[in-house]
């Protein structure tokens, strides 16, 4: 029998991993990912698509009664891709100019509501990994394990540059400092469920670690918390 099912929350600043240990823990547990800061992404597409104006409360309560957010398997690639009303945006939603965009959007009460109030639904059965900014700390704070990730500056803003220059060879070294410093700044202040590390999270910096070693550290940390399986009477 395999053992029970628990949330594992993991937080931190942009450029971490995050995305990658959760997807790679979902995938070795058998666990639902809820990549959450698609989901944000995803409605800062839709509001410059649509140009919305986010100072105007009423045109972002409009906007967000006609933003429809799904996970959608994609069997080429063996991930779940966010569709944005029934249109999967994942080649659309890491390009600089949703990035420069994502942490305002993001830090919108209504938005905020919105988005919580989906991935809340989304973990009721357990079984799931999200990462994000403030998953054990709003949406999750009772979760089994929960994890804080961070790293040196520099090692972030190398690993950002690599994977927009992947895509973007024009992009340079100092717009992707100038966009992680900014993001940083918009998330670790704004009002509404500001980006800092719970009470009871593991705090994870791994500026000097391989993804081996920190999947292997966060396996053992998930090991300890799971609860222990009750043999048949």
């Amino acid at each position: 029998m395999s053992a029970p099912k628990i949330i594992i929350a993991i937080d931190g600043y942009s450029s971490c991993g995050k995305s990658t240990l959760a997807k790679e823990l979902a995938r070795r547990l058998e666990y639902n990912y809820v990549d959450s800061g698609a989901m944000y992404r995803a409605i800062t597409l839709y509001f410059l698509r649509n140009q919305v104006d986010i100072s105007d409360h009423s045109k972002v309560l409009d906007a967000i009664a006609n933003i429809n957010l799904s996970f959608v398997f994609n069997d080429q690639d063996q991930r779940s891709d966010i569709h944005l009303n029934d249109e999967n945006v994942e080649p659309y939603i890491r390009d600089m100019i949703v990035s420069e965009k994502v942490s305002e959007v993001a830090a919108i009460r209504e938005v905020r509501s919105f988005a919580v109030g989906q991935q809340k639904r989304m973990g009721r059965k357990k079984g799931i990994v999200m990462d994000g900014r403030d998953i054990g700390t709003a949406v999750f704070p009772d979760a089994e394990l929960k994890i804080f990730m961070t790293a040196d500056p520099e090692v972030r803003v190398m690993r950002r540059f690599k994977e927009m220059y992947a895509v973007n060879n024009h992009i340079s070294i100092d717009e992707v400092r100038h966009n992680l410093e900014l993001r940083d700044y918009i998330d670790s202040t704004r009002e509404e469920s500001p980006l800092h590390r719970a009470a009871d999270a593991l705090l994870l910096d791994n500026s000097g670690l391989t993804r081996e070693k920190q999947f292997d550290l966060v396996l053992g940390w998930v090991k300890d918390r799971e609860p222990a399986t009750t043999p048949n009477s």
